[in-house]
């Protein structure tokens, strides 16, 4: 009977240990298994040499956290057509199974980003090269050309363009139906591209398209245009007979960036702004490399503004000779009303970007600028302080707060506005030095800015 027993326990002790969990579907990152290259002949694809677009965050584009689920050894390689913008997705994996988070769809998935674009057979991506490669053509055929920026490195109006450039580049002026035919195709680019960006309604009637387009010249065939860049502008009403117009989005092509297309580009906006004389020209959320390039343009049209030359002088002058310490003297030195609408009339430049513009005409009149860089930073820092929080941060108007939230507590604050000239009930002492550090961050950073700005100016002047 012992035995018995025995030989029963050693049997249940060994299924025991047989029993166990199957180990969860913890799945892959889309940023870990994705790749996507940018192609424009069929002869590109499947190259170790075609233009890798990295780094870029794919995580976003799918549901729980960016990761795929149900697959082992997953690989995708998408092939995105700077021809004709379909792409291709070549989808590899060891097995799949459903590991208890399900097994994503990534046909679904895919198409969340690239839409109609993407093609299923490979055979018939690889045709795209030959039976649309007049797609960017036909657009521009019909379009308006708005400047022509001539291969020899001399242009009409700019130079901005580096003079190893081998082909001439023009920037063309798509509007009403074709916009929503050739944005649609565009959109991908947008979605992983440019930051923050959702796709414009192609059904407005406001929008326009302005395509930066190189003529590639090739003795063996006809010329194409190769699309280099875009940029979505959008036009609206301002009372009472006015229009004012918003640079939406802003792309250049990664494998064309770096070599001034993008500030040609802008430039050929700001051209089209004074040509029509519409109300001014504003950037919807700056990037901060597109707002340095801005800059860098805005700062050398005001250079050479005379109408503003005597004020800048004064303002330069007062700052050598007084102490900006008071508040009532802070307003001596930003530019008079008359300045910011001569600005705006003249060259369409708006309030807010010829004020930061401002301060760096005045950056580049101050020397030697470490002679008065206490005074001069003292004056940037009202002007962000003000800008963050308000103009009277004692008394009626923005404050900033801190509150308890999961994310970093040293970075995390909230405005408010008090209401009826009632004062606030939140005591603000235990807060008042953890503000004061963020603002000295964010002068140091403007600082920054204004040098870097001011160096660049100062080179592409001589």
């Amino acid at each position: 009977m012992a035995m018995e027993f025995y030989f029963m326990f050693s049997q249940m002790e060994t299924k025991r240990r047989r029993v166990g969990f199957a180990k969860s579907d913890a799945g892959i990152e889309a940023n870990d298994c994705i790749t996507i290259y940018l192609v424009s002949s069929k002869e590109d694809v499947d190259s170790p040499n075609s233009f890798c677009l990295e780094p870029i965050d794919l995580n976003q584009f799918f549901e729980d956290d960016g990761r795929i689920f149900g697959y082992q050894g997953l690989k995708i390689t998408v092939w995105l057509s700077l021809i004709s913008f379909h792409a291709y997705a070549d989808i590899s994996f060891e097995s799949s199974s459903d590991g208890g988070r399900g097994i994503t769809n990534l046909k679904s998935a895919l198409e969340n980003i690239f839409a109609e674009s993407l093609v299923d057979e490979k055979d018939a991506f690889l045709q795209t090269f030959s039976t649309e490669s007049h797609y960017v053509r036909s657009f521009v055929s019909n379009a308006e050309a708005l400047q022509k920026k001539v291969s020899n490195g001399g242009s009409t109006e700019s130079k901005c363009l580096l003079k190893s450039e081998p082909s001439d580049v023009e920037v063309f002026r798509i509007i009403g139906t074709p916009v929503g035919h050739l944005y649609s195709r565009l959109v991908p680019l947008v979605l992983l591209l440019v930051d923050g960006s959702n796709p414009i309604d192609i059904l407005d009637p406001r929008w326009e398209i302005y395509l930066l387009v190189q003529e590639r010249k090739d003795t063996l065939e006809d010329s194409l245009p190769r699309l280099l860049g875009f940029a979505a502008v959008y036009r609206f009403h301002r009372y009472p007979e006015s229009t004012r117009v918003r640079l939406g989005q802003i792309l250049v092509m990664p494998p064309y960036q770096r070599k001034g297309y993008g500030r040609f580009l802008l430039e050929v906006l700001n051209r089209v702004a004074i040509s029509e004389d519409v109300y001014d020209l504003t950037i919807e959320e700056p990037e901060d490399s597109l707002q340095h390039v801005r800059s860098c343009i805005d700062v050398e049209r005001l250079l050479v503004f005379d109408p503003i030359q005597q004020s800048l002088e004064s303002v330069v002058l007062r700052l050598k000779q007084e102490n900006p310490s008071k508040k009532s003297y802070m307003c001596k030195y930003a530019p008079p009303l008359s300045a910011v609408e001569d600005v705006r009339k003249t060259l369409k430049i708006n309030k807010k970007q010829f004020e930061q513009c401002w301060e760096i005409l005045t950056y580049l009149r101050l020397d030697p600028i470490n002679k008065y860089m206490e005074t001069y930073r003292a004056i940037v820092s009202h002007r962000v302080k003000a800008e963050v929080i308000g103009k009277d941060t004692e008394g009626e108007g923005k404050q900033v707060i801190d509150v308890t939230t999961e994310y970093d507590q040293q970075m995390s604050f909230v405005m408010f506005k008090s209401q009826n000239g009632e004062s606030s009930s939140i005591e603000k002492a235990d807060n008042q030095s953890n503000v004061e550090e963020q603002l000295q961050k964010l002068v140091d950073e403007r600082m920054n800015q204004i040098k870097l700005i001011a160096e660049k100016v100062s080179v592409h002047r001589r």
